[in-house]
């Protein structure tokens, strides 16, 4: 019974720690979620989250990830296993990879980057190798995932960096 509890004692320390809510996080594509059913191997799996939102999982069927958190998930799939398969599914959905940032304008390197929680725009500007000399020290801005230009809003640098988020580093004129 100890080892069953182990990661789900990990998982609200992750959250506890400056992880993400997992009541609140919802999948888009680019996360990857790692789907565990103790004690049935054949049912624990990596799994991405696909651009049409859906995959099929074993004994389920099709099952939606886009939009849904990781403790949906984790219920639905309890709920679907349920039954007809197991009798008391232990079903754990935790975080494998999260989908990344995106930074655009003045800086060493502009492009996608690996997400981690807690994020700030320092950090976000640190990955992408720092400033050019170029660089304006304050029109920074972050148009949020799916989100469009008028979207846009002015950050500084200990703002949070969201999944999907874009940050803009604009250029100084001076």
């Amino acid at each position: 019974m100890l080892c069953l509890m182990l990661p789900l004692q990990a998982t609200a320390q992750e959250t506890a720690q400056g992880g993400v809510n997992r009541a609140e996080y919802r999948l888009a594509t680019g996360d990857t979620i790692y789907v565990r059913v103790y004690g049935e191997d054949d049912l624990t799996m990596r799994l991405a989250v696909p651009s049409n939102g859906s995959v099929d999982y074993a004994f389920v069927g099709k099952i939606q990830l886009a939009g849904k958190t990781i403790d949906d998930l984790e219920q639905e799939i309890t709920r679907r296993l349920k039954g007809d398969y197991l009798v008391d599914p232990r079903v754990s959905v935790s975080m494998a990879e999260f989908r990344n940032f995106y930074i655009q304008g003045e800086v060493a390197r502009r492009g996608g980057f690996a997400w981690q929680p807690g994020l700030t725009v320092r950090t976000a500007i640190s990955l992408a190798g720092g400033l050019k000399q170029r660089a304006s020290g304050s029109k920074w801005y972050i148009v949020p995932e799916g989100g469009t230009e008028k979207d846009r809003r002015k950050v500084s640098e200990d703002d949070i960096v969201n999944p999907g988020d874009t940050l803009i580093i604009e250029q100084s004129f001076f």
